[in-house]
């Protein structure tokens, strides 16, 4: 008798575990729901916790970033409800199509000093520092727009190379348009950085919540000031051509729980 609710348990769960495959490109934001029924659910994946939220119907969304270096290859999605796992799935990340991007600059902003490149990292890491930090809000996962108006120069992805050397992977998305153009937050946020840095020029990082961080570069001018709350389409400040960049461009990027991501994937 003492095996009946042991099989009992296995049934239940056998029952409402369930089984999906989703599939993503390296620099996805990926939309995935589960219809399973708890109070509480952890979604899991890449070895980090994920935001999701209760549906009208009792039916869990949640949202996972697909780093842009991911491997591609499955992996595995587990749903819990902080006992035990009641739902699974698998991620199939595709290998990116990206372009190449060549630019040629002034040597000073490619070949460093040793004071340059002391200044340079340290600038680099305040900025990372807001990949993590907390935002006491709770969105979904989306963005209401580009925040500024003009052309894609350089798409997300692209394999940068700068006076002929490989640098990283374009990390955001550039958008060129005339200087003055002004940049619009897509959504509302707390404002987490505002300086001026070596390479990316005036540059504004917005913390949104649910460990999602916008970052815009190169800016003429920023309307903003540190700890600030800006709400959705508020005007943050006008695109430029600070820093390293051969025009007037804003550079807009995105990070989600730290995962390098494409932002077209968020609108």
């Amino acid at each position: 008798m003492k095996l009946i609710p042991f099989i009992i348990s296995l049934m239940l769960f056998s029952a409402t575990a369930q089984s999906t495959e989703w599939s993503a490109t390296q620099g996805d934001v990926v939309s995935i729901t589960s219809s399973v029924k708890a109070e509480k659910i952890r979604l899991w994946c890449f070895g980090k916790i994920w935001p999701a939220k209760q549906q009208v119907n009792g039916s869990w969304q949640g949202w996972v970033g697909v780093d842009l270096k991911t491997k591609p290859g499955n992996y595995p999605i587990e749903w819990s409800n902080g006992k035990q796992v009641v739902a699974k799935a698998s991620l199939s990340v595709a290998k990116g199509e990206f372009r190449i991007s060549h630019i040629t600059v002034e040597k000073k902003m490619a070949d460093f000093d040793a004071p340059t490149l002391i200044r340079i990292r340290s600038e680099a890491k305040l900025l990372r520092a807001t990949y993590t930090a907390p935002v006491n809000a709770n969105p979904d996962i989306h963005m209401s727009g580009k925040p500024a108006e003009g052309i894609e120069s350089t798409p997300f992805g692209a394999q940068r190379y700068v006076n002929g050397a490989a640098r990283s992977p374009h990390s955001g998305i550039d958008i060129a348009a005339p200087a003055g153009t002004p940049i619009i937050t897509p959504l509302a946020g707390k404002v987490l950085h505002v300086a001026e840095m070596y390479l990316n020029g005036k540059t504004v990082a917005i913390g949104h919540g649910n460990g999602l961080v916008s970052v815009y570069s190169h800016m003429q001018s920023t309307d903003v000031k540190l700890g600030q709350w800006v709400e959705t389409h508020q005007k943050i400040g006008e695109i430029g051509s600070t820093g390293r960049a051969t025009g007037p461009h804003l550079h807009w990027g995105v990070r989600f729980h730290n995962a390098r991501v494409n932002p077209e994937t968020l609108l």
